[in-house]
């Protein structure tokens, strides 16, 4: 975990009265942590960014969401967007449980999809059904229903979208 990423999470929890409590994870777009507004009110997730790039990104997605009133798309938790703060690239939004879909940092709004030859997306599609093997088609479900909401998910792995088994 970079040193900058953590010290953002601690100066967020600072600003906003919440304790850190633990890393959730993390990877070349950021750092995710739980965090507690307070024991009442329980745990939240706050994901820091590296790039202002990938921040907006994911923002872009959680409003789209939020603005539908989307909470799981097919059976699929959704976060939802609780606060943000621009100046230190934090998202904070509610912990689901599985089966989930998260992580929209390479997400892609409407027609801003990067358009890639056949080939290309022959081999990103071959990855992502060995990966996922028999639940690739229920993967290509969901998916599919982010597409209706003009969300292009394209950072796919199980870690992602997650079954609850």
């Amino acid at each position: 975990m970079s040193p900058d990423l953590t010290a953002k999470v601690w100066q967020y929890a600072s600003r906003n009265q919440r304790a850190v409590c633990e890393p959730l994870g993390g990877g070349i777009h950021g750092a995710v942590y739980m965090i507690q507004r307070s024991k009442a009110l329980g745990g939240t997730a706050l994901k820091v960014f590296q790039a202002e790039e990938f921040f907006a990104r994911e923002l872009a997605v959680y409003e789209r969401l939020k603005m539908a009133e989307i909470r799981q798309i097919l059976g699929f938790a959704v976060p939802q967007l609780i606060a943000t703060d621009r100046e230190l690239l934090a998202l904070e939004m509610t912990v689901v449980e599985r089966p989930y879909v998260l992580d929209f940092a390479g997400a892609y709004l409407d027609n801003d999809a990067p358009w890639f030859e056949d080939e290309k997306w022959e081999l990103w599609e071959n990855d992502k059904r060995e990966k996922f093997g028999n639940r690739w088609p229920r993967v290509q479900m969901v998916l599919a229903a982010l597409e209706d909401y003009g969300i292009h998910l394209l950072d796919v792995n199980p870690g992602n979208i997650a079954f609850a088994d």
